[in-house]
């Protein structure tokens, strides 16, 4: 069975209003057990990643500042979070969490992060809710510790992932894949390796379409050893900062046809959940669910919860 980072931290408390749903992490725990979707005995409590490993990946001096909370008023407004040191352990915990799913998942074929896919924090400075990139400085502590040697990071969270690219911009052993909405967060863009910027109202044939030619065509040019996927739910319709139009069951297929791929060429993944900032929670925790339904359906371990 897949393993499932979790860590009663990840759900920090937030002022009345925000934008962000951080309520979240701990309903989708609760849902996917209710559900009878996953088990108890597959979530495991993260420990907080080594410094060490953030600095191989991160500007020190932005880390070292971040972590001692002495972060500017612009640099805290550019995340959008007030920064504490609850947050602080928060983001290491996570990170922690998504080095450990990757290891987990090399015998295991996949693992989850319910929190993660902090794609937006770039090498030498935090935006859009994302302090440190749980992501790149786990493939980065893969690599180094020869645990993989050629890594594809897949982002189909609806905003580009600008930290991602900033991070890995011109490396040969990291392979950077977003697909995103062109006009929309961030709107000055990083350049991955492979960028495909979708137009505004893009439905789910398109899409699904667009995707499947790009695998088919990173797998003919890259051979990974190791994926990574941002699996974002802000790509539906009813989200209020997405401005695709895709389906519930078109993010439910996309999911699948990620781990398809995975799955095909026996390569071993790490998922983080990403955003979803659709009005009622309900419709995020129904798509991030599917997540792993998706997982159950491909890597065959739905026969197991029975």
């Amino acid at each position: 069975m897949y393993s499932i980072a979790y860590h009663s931290k990840y759900n920090h408390p937030l002022p009345a209003g925000h934008r962000f749903p951080m309520e979240k992490y701990d309903l989708l725990r609760e849902q996917l057990l209710y559900w009878g979707i996953v088990t108890k005995e597959q979530f495991f409590e993260p420990k907080p990643v080594d410094l060490q490993e953030v600095y191989k990946v991160h500007d020190r001096e932005y880390v070292d500042r971040y972590v001692h909370l002495e972060l500017n008023e612009k640099e805290i407004r550019q995340i959008g979070f007030k920064q504490n040191q609850h947050l602080i352990d928060r983001e290491l915990l996570l990170i922690g969490g998504t080095i450990q799913g990757a290891l987990n998942s090399l015998k295991d074929e996949i693992s989850f992060n319910i929190a993660g896919g902090t794609h937006h924090a770039c090498i030498d400075h935090g935006e859009g809710f994302c302090m440190l990139n749980d992501q790149a400085i786990a493939a980065q502590f893969l690599i180094d510790h020869q645990f993989a040697q050629k890594i594809l990071i897949i982002d189909l969270d609806v905003h580009q992932g600008n930290g991602t690219a900033d991070i890995f911009n011109n490396r040969k052993d990291v392979f950077t894949f977003s697909m995103h909405c062109e006009s929309n967060y961030p709107f000055r863009k990083k350049r991955s390796h492979l960028d495909i910027g979708l137009e505004i109202g893009t439905k789910d044939d398109e899409y699904l379409s667009i995707l499947s030619k790009n695998l088919k065509n990173i797998e003919n040019s890259f051979q990974a050893d190791f994926i990574f996927y941002q699996s974002g739910v802000d790509i539906l319709e009813t989200d209020k900062m997405g401005k695709l139009k895709c389906t519930i069951e078109g993010c439910k297929e996309r999911d699948r046809i990620v781990m398809n791929f995975a799955k095909s060429l026996g390569i071993p993944m790490q998922c983080s959940m990403g955003g979803g900032y659709s009005p009622e929670l309900k419709t995020i925790l129904q798509a991030h669910t599917n997540t792993f339904i998706a997982a159950n359906d491909v890597f065959s371990y739905s026969e197991n919860l029975i």
